[in-house]
């Protein structure tokens, strides 16, 4: 494995440990900001890097979009161009196959799509995804094409695209060969069915990855319909490697995948939401927008430390999403970061002194589940 996974405690079935790569180490559970196409919107890279982030997510689709991957590669790869120096794992455009389903065409070959910019038209092997990844991009970490299947999903269907994410995984896996600075993570898949996630597990290990993710899942299913599929899938992978639960999630689904043996989490909600006023705090989701915040000289949060949450009033930023400014939306992104940073942090530090459960059972008096 070309990335040491050291796990240096466990507390039930979670787990805290450092995934070691040439870039800097990624402490684990491990959140990574969505930096989509090269930038993690409204924060400049050493904004992102004081949260406490040690690995950002790129995305395949958009990115081989804009720029383009082989222009991408003459500037010098990901990292060069975008000025980020840790790791970045990069998604491999199988989420788009779902999400823009009205202008793709997936099929035993290849998935065929139109831009959602222009109109033209392109094709997406798993050959092509790695290369894109691991060539032209530099990714420290890339994912096999996949192919997600949106839920709900009757077990014909889900059983199709966990047969073809299996076989995609074959090429996928040839393709990137043996490298000894960058590692190559499978995803399992089978929506909401054990047996069908079982059979994907087992053929993900026949053929062999450095790091395995759950995929399939925040695509609607809900926060308990999530939880049941956590409750087992996890521990079908290999115990020695991360474990990537993808697209997720709120805060509370964080916690209950972490004590479920999840590693590696990615989302797009914490700098979305600040993009709309909201911010994640303790005691959960807050609307800046609301009129009892006009006059609130209380930090947003003094307990993160960030400058965004710590050095400006709720009132001052009350006014700012009020009047769509843009510096709102930098100071409520850079904290709900931050806030996801402290939370793993959090877990990190519980998990190695043995008081998961108790973490877990304060946060949900504090932060209950939402939908």
């Amino acid at each position: 494995m070309p990335f040491p996974f050291d796990i240096t405690a466990t507390d039930g079935r979670a787990r805290t440990g450092v995934l070691r790569t040439p870039r800097g180490d990624i402490r684990t559970p491990a959140f990574m900001p969505v930096g989509t196409a090269a930038t993690v919107k409204a924060l400049t890279v050493d904004q992102v890097a004081q949260t406490g982030a040690d690995i950002l997510l790129g995305n395949t689709y958009h990115l081989m979009l804009r720029p383009g991957p082989e222009r991408m590669e003459r500037l010098g790869g990901l990292h060069s161009f975008m000025g980020w120096t840790k790791p970045i794992l990069t998604d491999s455009g199988g989420f788009q196959v779902m999400s823009l389903a009205g202008i793709s065409k997936v099929k035993e070959e290849a998935v065929t799509f139109s831009s959602h910019i222009d109109g033209s038209k392109h094709v997406l092997t798993p050959e092509r995804s790695i290369q894109i990844q691991a060539d032209r991009l530099g990714a420290d970490i890339s994912m096999q094409l996949d192919e997600c299947v949106a839920w709900p999903a009757e077990e014909k269907r889900a059983r199709e695209g966990m047969e073809l994410s299996a076989r995609w995984a074959v090429r996928s896996r040839a393709a990137f060969g043996t490298r000894e600075t960058q590692a190559l993570f499978g995803i399992q898949q089978g929506s909401t069915y054990e047996h069908l996630r079982r059979e994907s597990s087992d053929r993900l290990q026949e053929i062999g990855f450095d790091g395995y993710a759950l995929g399939g899942l925040a695509v609607g299913e809900g926060h308990a319909a999530m939880c049941e599929v956590l409750d087992y899938a996890p521990d079908m992978l290999p115990v020695d490697r991360p474990r990537y639960l993808m697209g997720v999630g709120k805060p509370i689904d964080l916690v209950e995948a972490v004590w479920r043996g999840v590693d590696m989490f990615d989302c797009v909600l914490p700098t979305r939401a600040g993009r709309h006023g909201q911010a994640w705090t303790w005691d959960g989701p807050v609307n800046l927008k609301n009129a009892r915040f006009a006059e609130d000289q209380d930090p947003l949060d003094a307990s993160v430390p960030c400058p965004a949450s710590q050095a400006y009033s709720k009132a001052y930023l009350h006014h700012l999403v009020r009047a769509d400014e843009i510096l709102g939306k930098i100071l409520l992104t850079w904290h709900n970061l931050a806030f996801y940073q402290a939370l793993m942090a959090a877990m990190r530090e519980a998990i190695a002194a043995g008081k998961l459960g108790v973490f877990r059972s304060e946060f949900h008096h504090r932060h209950a589940p939402q939908g």
